[in-house]
């Protein structure tokens, strides 16, 4: 070989080694870089099990971690060790060096050049398919607590009869098993296959045999096992029929056996089993006859028999014996489907009743007096009111309300209980006034205050704006003394740090507040390598070295609702409504969540992402499904997050879930008992969203018990779009407090409608108790409509056509004001259904809404006035039967939702209520209460002006007004045309006393603005 450096005359290169120092320098430059590298991952690692032990949950994050390492460890020694050992195997068995064809020429320089790293290439392979398959186990950590932490059911099913327990918790982890051996198998046999070929004991154009003895009996046995393995596959699938979701014209979602699986595919896979079986023994046969032949006939015959009993056997089956008579032949395992699917889904026990939606009262005074209790009249709606609570009660730019409100009940001052509509002023950080990472993460931190309104009035100033029962910054009020700064909610995404040298802004109100947090929740960031971690794992290298950060300074993250229990709780699906409630004088999150599974045998599965979207739904209102595919669901976890220090608190609330008591096993200690919830949570708490969602969505066909009608479909329903909303959407589920037919009182409610499938018109009414301090609750009622009775989209279309409504909207364009429809709710009202929607008007002087105007329908009428009360009078063409306030009703000084009353009895009500409200107001000015002072003083005037009235009319000589008359004014001044309408004198009819009662109303709501003030 010639000299490579130049020959013999040529001068000699002489390539120097770095020098020692250079070595040295290179070598610490590549320890610090894998030293920070190392750091790196582990800075997320030590922040989470820093974020855990802050909110007392650390055995939590312990348990899935040993969980997760150990199926990492266990399934990643099993992948290497067979692919591994098949590979050395194949190797050991190669032929001995013969004569070389051309094919093993070839391959001579991949064995030369492969032979000095054969060690090494054989142990990354290995590492390579053992990193791969552990890190696929485990993911599974889900699967193994559950198996080996399952228990029973109670219920077996109906085709197999063993325990829901197997399909739920044994029979996903035996498919992993099985799907991993056949990972393993496979990747074992390709590996041998390859190591064979390259040392000859495969051949693919050498003459002579195309394998040896050796890797033949090696290949056979590793078809053999996979075979094997296909036979245990074959005995599996007969019990997944119960669990296999297929097509059938009995509805989208079929979960379960139907004739033909019973009688067809169940004998097939029997049958496919012991063919597999023997077929197996026959590859396994070959390491003594060192022969192909009978293998690959049973190989094939196996084919032959899939291809034939499994897929053409059944087709057959379908075609000549279930088509000619299906609904026949599909009755029992429809029967059994639909009792799987009510039970999974906890909808066995609804209460289905046939309602005619016709009224059964004649007597309108009556009609008019059932009105008054049939419902609390939710007239603020949380859907539409939010930019209200923003103009009115927002103060700074840096606090923000959700989107949507929330729907609680709370007490008023008299101590009856009163749907409210709250939310919390958050902080906003985009309306910082000036943005830096000191204001952005130290200075404005946290939000102050929850803000209630009543549900069913309205407020004076301005009219028609929320009737606010707790307001202000700080916020006083019904709610009393609590904890007002919010340091976690559903709007406070970004991370803070507290309680350091750094002062916060607590609130402005005269002046500047400022505050530190005293809570105990976050993490210390007092020492460095805490402080190195979170910079690394939050990319934000100040959090090393500011100055703002002290001794007791603490981060804060993780900080909506939703976000912390999913934490805490990995195995929940979280509802997309978190839902603040004031609780022992602290505001609490609530937060509902629940278990659910997707082997639930012959249960229809559902979408949990479809099924609970609606026309409101958002991301931040959106589910946070672990499963998203369902076909068991329960509300078994009520959890709450407290809003000043972030404490989680999970408490069971379904006792006999079974799938809760799995977890519970799995996780001890994190779950408290059912016992343990408080009192005044109880209070607050209520039927979740997303449940009732989803079991709407099933009672659209579940909601039939026969086998006939529910293969027919002839009383399928839908639920319509919401016919309120400019977005394309189902109409949202209401909470509302509501009579049932049958019911004495109102119970807090969920509520929703249902149109027949492809028809607008009412095809039923739901509603679920949802107060979770009542014994009825979680008791659904459904009334099955049997009458021609108007859907709610059909009631919108009136009302857009009502020729009021046409001349409202007329007038609005001149004030540069839009209308805006409020929730349409429905209500049962002696045999018939009540709509009833609050319109809003937006824009002009203020860009927030205010009700102006409600619209109510009942039977083939439908009206559109100044109040509720009104409305009301005049869908029934009947005044109210007293003087007291119906529920619900808006208090729009004077009262004209207030029937009037004549005599004596009138004017000694009046002079009563009179000096009622002036010892109240005088109670009031004591305690520097100027809301309640001004409620006093309105209630005054209104009291003043209905005792003028009955003496008035006393005087009179008995003469009576024969209906209502308009005060000739529309809310935004402008003069009605004079047209009159079901009785009621036209606004510019000087004779009637129209024009007397609008000054009095004009003098009523300046009495009212003053004692605002």
């Amino acid at each position: 070989m010639p000299d490579r450096g130049g020959g013999p005359t040529g001068p000699r290169i002489r390539v120097g080694r770095p020098s020692r120092r250079a070595r040295t320098l290179l070598m610490t430059l590549g320890v610090l870089a894998i030293l920070a590298m190392a750091f790196v991952m582990f800075a997320g690692f030590w922040t989470d099990w820093l974020w855990y032990r802050s909110v007392a949950y650390s055995s939590v994050f312990t348990t899935t971690l040993w969980t997760k390492i150990g199926l990492f460890l266990v399934f990643g020694l099993l992948m290497a060790v067979a692919v591994g050992l098949n590979i050395w195997l194949a190797h050991r068995l190669r032929p001995p060096l013969s004569a070389m064809s051309l094919e093993q020429q070839s391959l001579d320089r991949y064995r030369m050049s492969l032979a000095p790293y054969k060690k090494w290439v054989l142990l990354a392979v290995t590492a390579l398919v053992g990193l791969i398959a552990g890190a696929s186990a485990s993911g599974q950590w889900r699967t193994w607590l559950m198996y080996v932490n399952g228990v029973s059911f109670g219920q077996k099913d109906p085709q197999f009869h063993l325990d829901v327990s197997f399909y739920a918790f044994d029979l996903p982890w035996y498919r992993f098993l099985l799907g991993f051996g056949f990972a393993a198998t496979v990747l074992s046999l390709i590996a041998a296959a390859l190591t064979h070929y390259l040392y000859g004991g495969l051949r693919v154009t050498s003459p002579g045999a195309r394998a040896t003895g050796a890797a033949t009996g090696h290949l056979s046995v590793l078809l053999g096992v996979f075979v094997a393995l296909k036979a245990v596959a074959y005995w599996l699938d007969r019990y997944g029929l119960a669990v296999k979701s297929s097509d059938f014209k009995a509805t989208d979602n079929w979960t379960g056996l139907r004739y033909v699986d019973a009688n067809a595919y169940l004998p097939a896979k029997t049958i496919l089993f012991c063919i597999a079986a023997i077929c197996a023994v026959l590859f396994f046969a070959t390491l003594w006859r060192r022969t192909w032949q009978l293998p690959v006939i049973g190989f094939g015959l196996m084919v032959l028999s899939a291809i034939l009993i499994g897929g053409l056997y059944p087709a057959i089956v379908q075609k000549f014996q279930v088509q000619p008579n299906e609904q026949a032949k599909e009755a029992p395992f429809i029967r059994k489907n639909i009792e799987a699917t009510r039970d999974a889904y906890d909808i066995d026990d609804a209460q289905v009743s046939d309602y005619t939606g016709k009224s059964t009262e004649d007597d309108d005074a009556k009609l008019r007096a059932a009105a008054n209790d049939a419902a609390s009249y939710r007239v603020m709606d949380p859907n539409v009111v939010s930019p209200a609570f923003q103009q009115l009660q927002q103060k700074r730019n840096y606090y923000q309300f959700p989107k949507t409100l929330d729907v609680d009940r709370y007490k008023d001052e008299s101590g009856k209980e009163q749907d409210t509509v709250i939310g919390l002023r958050e902080l906003n950080i985009q309306g910082i006034p000036k943005r830096n990472w000191i204001n952005d993460h130290f200075t404005y931190t946290h939000g102050y205050g929850a803000i209630a309104a009543r549900g069913t009035t309205t407020g004076q100033n301005p009219k028609g704006s929320p009737d606010f029962t707790e307001s202000g910054l700080p916020t006083t009020g019904d709610l009393g003394t609590y904890q007002q700064e919010i340091y976690y909610g559903e709007k406070t995404e970004q991370y803070s740090i507290v309680g350091g040298p750094q002062k916060e802004l607590d609130y402005e109100e005269d002046g500047e507040k400022t505050t530190s947090y005293k809570g105990k929740s976050g993490v210390s960031l007092s020492n460095a390598f805490n402080r190195a971690a979170y910079a690394v794992a939050f990319s934000e290298p100040q959090i090393l070295y500011s100055g703002a950060i002290g001794d007791g300074s603490r981060i804060l993250y993780n900080r909506t609702p939703k976000e912390r229990v999913e934490a805490v709780a990995p195995w929940l699906t979280i509802d997309g409504d978190a839902y603040p409630a004031v609780v022992n004088k602290r505001i609490q999150w609530v937060v509902d969540a629940y278990t659910t599974t997707n082997g639930y045998p012959y249960a229809s599965r559902t979408t949990l992402g479809d099924t609970t979207a609606d026309s409101l739904t958002t991301n931040q209102r959106a589910v946070v499904a672990q499963q998203n595919q369902v076909n068991y669901i329960r509300n078994s976890v009520k959890a709450t997050v407290d809003a000043y220090d972030g404490t989680v608190t999970l408490y069971e609330w379904d006792t006999k879930d079974p799938v809760l008591k799995t977890w519970r096993k799995a996780f001890p200690g994190t779950v408290k008992s059912r016992a343990d919830i408080p009192k005044d949570l109880m209070d607050h708490l209520r039927y979740p969203q997303d449940l009732f969602k989803v079991q709407r969505e099933l009672l659209t066909r579940y909601h039939v018990t026969s086998p006939a009608q529910f293969y027919s479909g002839s009383d399928a329903w839908q639920v319509p779009d919401d016919p309120t909303n400019k977005e394309s959407g189902s109409v949202p589920p209401y909470y509302l407090s509501i009579k049932m037919p049958g019911q004495t009182a109102q119970k807090f409610s969920l509520t929703t409608t249902f149109t027949p499938k492809g028809r607008p018109d009412l095809g039923a009414f739901m509603a679920v108790d949802a107060d979770a301090a009542s014994k009825d609750y979680g008791t659904i009622r459904l009334l099955r409509v049997t009458g021609a009775v108007k859907g709610p989209g059909q009631v919108q279309s009136e009302l857009n056509g009502n020729d009021d409504v046409a001349e409202f909207v007329r007038n609005l364009k001149g004030t540069d004001s839009d209308i805006e429809y409020g929730n349409l709710l429905t209500v049962p009202l002696e045999g018939g259904f009540l709509y009833i929607e609050p319109v809003y008007t937006r824009g002009g002087t203020q860009n927030y809404p205010l009700l102006r105007k409600v619209a109510a329908s009942y039977g083939s009428k439908i009206v559109f006035e100044n109040s509720l009360g009104e409305a009301l009078n005049a869908v029934f063409g009947a005044e109210g039967s007293d003087t007291s306030e119906p529920p619900g009703d808006t208090t729009e000084p004077p009262d004209t939702s207030q029937p009037p009353a004549t005599g004596d009895a009138a004017l000694k009500k009046a002079i009563a209520d009179a000096q009622k409200a002036y010892t109240e107001g005088e109670a009031a000015l004591k305690k520097q209460d100027w809301a309640a002072y001004g409620k006093a003083q309105t209630d005054l005037q209104d009291a003043l002006q209905r005792a003028a009235a009955a003496q008035s009319k006393a005087a009179d000589d008995g003469k009576s007004d024969d209906g209502k008359s308009d005060d000739g004014k529309s809310d935004d001044g402008k003069s009605d045309d004079g047209k009159s309408d079901d009785g009621k004198s036209d606004g510019g009819d000087k004779k009637t006393d129209g024009a007397d009662k609008g000054d009095k109303s004009s003098a009523s709501d300046k009495a009212g603005d003053e004692g605002g003030g």
